[in-house]
């Protein structure tokens, strides 16, 4: 005859879980000796050992009483049922391993890998990482709404980041965060609008356009105005030189009366 601790050592559990399984109907609970003690049998103890090695196994408990109860087809049949339920919760686990795995890859969480190719680019060009993180922003929400269109911008983003001129205005806009008086942004200011006008002679306005949907122009526009206040006063700046937006750039005389 065992007591309860003895029972709980031998099949390797606590006395609480022993209790728990009594409380669920798991386990037979043995009348009192004149001790007041209960006092478990061998036959106890091999039941407890089933109901440990179920649950231990991944069964729920409230299955557990069934399949001591059912035959062998029957226990078959469950263990089966079970086994599939628990390769289907290793599988969304692996893909909770995986994501979890991104998160320390930075970028490749939320971003297509030809933008974080074309970030980690403008970071080898010792771009400011604030204009870089600006640009990571901006392209979060573009590729969750147009994905299939990611290729074709980012393309064009590539080709114009050959030219000297748009890495150095880059730069510019680097040092500008510092230094939001207006000389700065008026400098700035004509980089960009020359810059904008060659290509958009060469191109056509199209090219710097950018072709995006205007709710998500508004989206972009706010994110950078966000990011960097003096945006607005260098959008004022550009309109004085025939250019405004920021998101989508559109030459003064024909640009959208949407507000800002």
């Amino acid at each position: 005859m065992l007591t309860i601790g003895e029972l709980a050592s031998y099949a390797g559990v606590t006395v609480r879980a022993v209790r728990h399984y009594h409380a669920k109907g798991l386990l037979r609970e043995p009348e009192r000796d004149h001790s007041g003690y209960r006092r478990y049998t061998a036959d106890d103890l091999v039941e407890l050992l089933e109901i440990r090695t179920l649950a231990r196994a991944g069964v729920p408990l409230a299955r557990v009483r069934e399949l001591l109860q059912a035959d062998a087809n029957t226990f078959a049949a469950a263990i089966a049922d079970i086994d599939k339920r628990l390769q289907a919760e290793i599988r969304e686990r692996q893909r909770h391993r995986e994501q979890i795995a991104r998160l320390t890859a930075g970028d490749h969480l939320v971003l297509p890998p030809e933008v974080v190719e074309f970030l980690d680019r403008l970071r080898a060009l010792g771009i400011d990482e604030r204009i870089v993180r600006i640009e990571r922003d901006g392209w979060i929400p573009l590729a969750a709404h147009s994905p299939d269109k990611i290729p074709d911008w980012i393309a064009r983003k590539r080709g114009q980041l050959d030219d000297p001129q748009l890495t150095d205005f880059y730069r510019s806009l680097g040092r500008a965060l510092d230094r939001t008086d207006d000389r700065q942004l008026i400098e700035l200011a004509d980089k960009m609008t020359a810059y904008i006008t060659t290509i958009a002679d060469e191109q056509g306005d199209d090219y710097v356009g950018g072709g995006i949907e205007p709710m998500l122009v508004e989206l972009l526009d706010a994110l950078a105005f966000d990011s960097w206040p003096p945006a607005r006063r260098l959008i004022e700046l550009l309109t004085e030189r025939g250019w405004t937006g920021w998101t989508m750039l559109q030459r003064a005389a024909t640009a959208s009366t949407r507000p800002r």
